[in-house]
Formats: C-alpha cells, sequence, structure tokens
C-alpha cells in the first residue's frame, strides 16, 4: 500500500471497523450489579448516600430530609490500550494480520469496567463506602427507633472463598460505573506523525475516562462461610431484614448471587435443583440468579 491520505484512511475505517465488531461483541456483565452516572468533571461527590428515601404518613407540614453529607467522592481515572503497526507491514499490505488485534482492542475496552466493577466487589473486604467503614462489615452505624446508633452488619464473616448475595432490582444498584469519556478509538499513523517519522510505526489505539464507586451497603451481603443452604439462608435473612434510620424496613430483595468461578458448580447445585442431596425438596431452588464471571477469579 502506498501511504497517501486516502489509503491510510481506509486503512483507519478497516482498523475502526475491526475496533467496533470486537467492542459491540463484548459482554457488559457489569451492567447488572452496577448503575452507570454520566460524569461532566473531574470527580462527582455522593453526598445523598445513606439516606434511601421512604414514605411516611403526612401530618401537618412535609417533613423534609435533610441528607447527611457523607462526602464520598468518585474521581475519574483516565485509561488506554494502544499498539503500534510497523510501517513496513502497511506498504507491503500485509495490515490485515493486524485486524484481529484491533478487535480485541475493542474487547478490551468494553470489558474494562467488568474488571473493575467485580474487583472492587471482590475488594468491598477492605475498600471503605459512604459511612466510612468497609463496604462488607459488621459494624455499620445505623440510627435505631430509639434514636440511638446501632452496629449492623452485612458480613458473614469466615476465611473461605467469598460469595456475594445482592440486590440488583432499585435505581442504584450496589456498585457504581461513573463514566467521564466513553472509550474512543484514535489513530496517528500520517507520516509527519511523531511515531511514524522517528520509530517507523503506526499507532492505534483507545482511550477514555471512568471510575466505580460504591453504592448502598445495605444492597450487598457478603460471606466467606461455607456456601450451604445454612449459610445461604442466613445471608437471604440479614439482607432482607435490613433498616433505615429510625428503623424503617428497607424492603431489600435480593435477586443474585456472584459467586467465584470456583464455586459455580456449588451454586448452581445449591439454587437450581429441585431436590437436595437428601432427596428432599430443595427449599433454595429459585431464590437466586447465580453469576459466576471470570473476573471475580
Amino acid at each position: 500500500m502506498i501511504i497517501t491520505r486516502q489509503n491510510l484512511a481506509t486503512l483507519n475505517t478497516a482498523y475502526r471497523t475491526a475496533y467496533q465488531i470486537g467492542f459491540d461483541g463484548a459482554p457488559s456483565e457489569w451492567e447488572e450489579i452496577a448503575t452507570e452516572v454520566p460524569s461532566t468533571t473531574g470527580s462527582e461527590e455522593y453526598g445523598w448516600l445513606g439516606q434511601i428515601p421512604g414514605m411516611r404518613e403526612w401530618i401537618g407540614e412535609r417533613q423534609i430530609n435533610n441528607l447527611q453529607q457523607h462526602g464520598y467522592t468518585i474521581r475519574n481515572k483516565s485509561w488506554e490500550d494502544t499498539v503500534a503497526v510497523p510501517v513496513p507491514v502497511i506498504e507491503d499490505d500485509q495490515y490485515g494480520t493486524y485486524t484481529p488485534l484491533m478487535t480485541e482492542l475493542g474487547r478490551a475496552a468494553k470489558t474494562h469496567p467488568n474488571q473493575l466493577v467485580f474487583g472492587l466487589l471482590k475488594n468491598g473486604f477492605a475498600t471503605r463506602c459512604y459511612d466510612q467503614q468497609y463496604f462488607f462489615d459488621t459494624d455499620h452505624p445505623v440510627v435505631g427507633e430509639d434514636g440511638s446508633v446501632q452496629s449492623v452488619s452485612n458480613f458473614g464473616g469466615g476465611s473461605g472463598q467469598p460469595w456475594f448475595v445482592l440486590d440488583t432490582t432499585r435505581a442504584l444498584k450496589p456498585l457504581i460505573l461513573q463514566m467521564r469519556k466513553r472509550p474512543a478509538f484514535v489513530a496517528k499513523n500520517q507520516p509527519n506523525d511523531d511515531n511514524v517519522f522517528e520509530k517507523n510505526e503506526a499507532v492505534f489505539g483507545v482511550d477514555g475516562r471512568w471510575n466505580v464507586g460504591l453504592g448502598f451497603w445495605q444492597m450487598a451481603y457478603a460471606s466467606k462461610q461455607t456456601l450451604d443452604e445454612a449459610a445461604l439462608s442466613a445471608a437471604i435473612a440479614t439482607i432482607k431484614s435490613q433498616k433505615g434510620d429510625g428503623g424503617r424496613p428497607l424492603g431489600i430483595t435480593p435477586n443474585i448471587l456472584v459467586v467465584p468461578p470456583v464455586l459455580e458448580t456449588a451454586a448452581e447445585k445449591l439454587v437450581t435443583a429441585i431436590y437436595a442431596a437428601n432427596g428432599a425438596s430443595n427449599v433454595m431452588a429459585g431464590k437466586l440468579k447465580v453469576r459466576a464471571p471470570a473476573w471475580m477469579a
């Protein structure tokens, strides 16, 4: 291929198409457990976290919820992935051998939020949320009916492989994907570009800005106990019993069981089998959907 503007435009179109095929074909598994929130600045503050709305009887004047400002901030991060194609490869019309790499570039851009979201879920035992406690902890401060602060747990303890029960039915899911700039395909392959002039390489890449954060801890429960009927029953009962300040029931409805791949078979048996190992009816059947993404490994 002779290096001309027209030929380079054709090459860019071919590579961009390959990138888009990879991007469109990759799964967005994060969407099931995280809510996308648009961002317009370098960071966003979620001061309203900690106050889940709830109806009350209207007697007298309205009672305005004075949202406690927790100062939870998610700062956007810049991300990139870049590959180089030698100019002689383009000149010798062998650039097609790099097309699969462009497809993988698109796939990597699409799946990166999966990596971040599920990585944050795994690290919830050591990452602080809006109340300054770890997301999965035994002493989240909640104001009880009598006005005193009580310690509430969403962690079942243990030391084995972690598993998670989540309520993802609300407008705000347990995790947040904050999107500032969506991934965009870019190219530097003009003859007067520095990389072409100095290194004899055409450069293609993708970049964007986003980050992840933690939402309401009440909508998530984690355990490192052995995943069995007793532990899962306790987890479901605990998360459904969560209350907001003042002792108000939150109506949490768990619907997903997230496990690492090593626990996928055990999880499927636990919540999909009609009969238990002893032949009795499996009371856990159909309680939750099982998700075991590779990002949880």
